[in-house]
């Protein structure tokens, strides 16, 4: 006895295969798609705060290495002084009191001028609309839009104080807080 098989065996794909075949493939480049264009979106705004964090820790490491006295290294009893106030142990007058006020010689000091700033209390309230060097010269075209501002104050009577330095550069808003320790007040640079 001898079975023969008349049917021939399937060939092919049958068209309600090839639909879902299509129909899944399209959801998944669908999906593929929208993800590279949401990375691609974001992709630029860890690199901008990332450049603004590191020009804010550029300038507060700036700001942490100036002296801090208890007078404007520029008053005659810097050296001698023994409080931070006008007083026979202490500044020669009020405006040399290193305080939270910018304490710069009648303002002929600045960041990158001939006559720098020569202390913390110099840069209370110093704005740079671009990201500069030391010398007043453009790091880089590319940072002309980072503006840096800087505030300082004393948290508490003592001997520190507060330094807060902010980047901003459109949505980008990056704030880096220090603290300065009065840790050798008769040392004038």
């Amino acid at each position: 006895m001898c079975i023969k098989r008349n049917r021939a065996a399937q060939k092919g794909l049958s068209l309600i295969e090839l639909i879902l075949f299509m129909l899944i493939i399209s959801i998944a480049l669908v999906g593929i798609t929208q993800i590279v264009n949401l990375t691609t979106v974001a992709s630029a705004d860890p690199l901008r705060e990332k450049q603004a964090l590191a020009i804010a820790e550029s300038l507060l490491e700036e700001i942490e290495l100036q002296a801090f006295t208890f007078c404007d290294p520029d008053d005659p009893k810097a050296g001698t002084a023994q409080v931070a106030a006008v007083a026979p142990n202490g500044c020669t007058d009020a405006a040399s009191v290193q305080v939270a006020a910018p304490t710069n010689s009648g303002g002929i000091e600045t960041r990158n001028g001939v006559v720098r700033f020569d202390n913390v209390g110099d840069y209370n309230g110093y704005t740079m609309p671009n990201a500069l060097d030391i010398n007043g010269n453009a790091v880089d075209a590319a940072l002309n839009n980072y503006a840096t501002s800087v505030a300082i104050d004393f948290p508490a009577p003592g001997d520190f104080m507060r330094i807060n330095v902010r980047v901003t550069s459109g949505a980008t808003d990056v704030l880096l807080t220090g603290y300065r320790y009065r840790y050798a007040p008769r040392s004038i640079p």
